[in-house]
């Protein structure tokens, strides 16, 4: 198969989902119309899996080629105060896409009691080996899986909170830990960037060139104690992290 022929058809289909002729969404033209226009079925897979790689569209089963949805989500740092109180019904991911005007949602895949490993034991500050419970979950924006999250507590506090317990979290974690009298005061994150392996590609549904974020947060007592290690991998094209409002301490005048 000539390099050139299923490059130019992929820049080609580049440019028209770029101008919006093929909005997020919408399906692309199918192989049989592609060949259609003189075009070669080798020439029109290669292409394709090379949008997919470029994260342009995904391939979706009984469905076809899809334009991929990279509208940005901005997720601001003042996110965690709306939520750290209990009552409340969102937590931080609904929190920030509702303020977008966005439908996110938090998809609970599953809560498991394991054995801490070094580095999550000393994040804890627990001993090496000891049980601490492994919530993990999908950010959801309409449907689509924009971050694969995965949350360790100590045992005795997820138990002491109800986050032990398999389910959605209703008014989210900081909301439970709070009625739970254990105090969530602070939160430091951790941004990193690398590509994705293959699995976080195939739940996220991107290619493997697209970058993901890496975020790991610490959510702290006041007392200083770590409640929770989070760590979170999303769509690079897809997460805007917004840190505004942060005061100077120190600065020079």
């Amino acid at each position: 198969m000539p390099l050139q022929r299923w490059r130019d058809l992929a820049d080609r289909l580049a440019e028209r989902i770029e101008s919006e002729e093929f909005p997020p969404g919408s399906k692309m033209p199918t192989t049989v119309e592609l060949m259609s226009e003189g075009e070669s079925k080798p020439s029109i897979e290669r292409a394709y899996r090379e949008l997919v790689d470029r994260g342009l569209v995904v391939r979706k089963p009984r469905v076809g080629t899809v334009v991929r949805n990279r509208s940005r989500v901005r997720v601001p740092l003042s996110r965690y105060g709306s939520v750290l109180r209990p009552g409340g019904a969102k937590g931080p991911w609904e929190t920030a896409t509702a303020s977008a005007g966005l439908d996110g949602s938090v998809v609970p895949l599953s809560v498991e009691r394991i054995t801490a490993t070094a580095t999550i034991a000393a994040l804890l500050g627990v001993e090496p080996g000891s049980p601490v419970v492994r919530r993990s979950r999908h950010a959801v924006i309409d449907g689509e899986v924009v971050q694969v999250q995965d949350a360790y507590y100590a045992a005795e506090l997820a138990a002491a909170s109800g986050l032990d317990a398999p389910g959605k979290v209703i008014g989210g974690v900081f909301g439970a830990m709070t009625a739970a009298g254990l105090d969530p005061q602070s939160a430091d994150e951790t941004v990193t960037a690398r590509p994705p392996t293959k699995a976080e590609a195939s739940e996220l549904g991107i290619g493997e060139r697209v970058p993901v974020l890496c975020i790991e947060r610490l959510v702290r007592s006041r007392s200083g104690q770590v409640l929770e290690v989070l760590r979170m991998v999303g769509a690079a094209d897809r997460l805007e992290l917004h840190y505004g409002g942060l005061p100077l301490v120190g600065s020079l005048p």
